[in-house]
């Protein structure tokens, strides 16, 4: 999802996903369900960590936003669709919000592990103070 108003510019914060999403799942050979909420929190604090610093300008204490990060693994699950059965995976997500349009708003991205049996969506909403 595109944003125009990111502090971020999209191509950097697509950069940043795909690079933490790599480190964090670099030892992973296949999605293990009790391993995934440890992923998850790592995904976030890398994420939160560089996108607070990208967003930190030279010689502020502090972003000018504030950040809110949430990550989903989706196994992806054997086999085609049987009749009465779920196919390999599926997931739809939504969100919305109330805000400036101007200066608020979110941005959304899939780190593609088909060779490890996941997929991670990440958002990453952002609100002016």
């Amino acid at each position: 999802m595109a944003a125009q108003n990111s502090p971020i510019p999209t191509k950097r914060l697509e950069q940043i996903a795909t690079d933490v999403c790599n480190s964090v799942l670099e030892n992973v050979e296949y999605y293990e369900h009790p391993k995934t909420a440890q992923w998850n929190e790592t995904i976030i604090n890398k994420m939160l960590k560089a996108v607070m610093s990208e967003a930190t300008p030279e010689g502020a204490a502090a972003p000018a936003y504030k950040f809110a990060i949430n990550s989903v693994i989706v196994q992806h699950v054997d086999g085609a669709a049987k009749k009465g059965q779920a196919g390999r995976r599926g997931m739809h997500s939504a969100t919305g919000g109330y805000w400036n349009e101007k200066t608020d708003g979110m941005w959304s991205y899939k780190w593609d592990g088909e060779a490890k049996g996941l997929d991670v969506v990440i958002m990453l909403i952002w609100i002016a103070v």
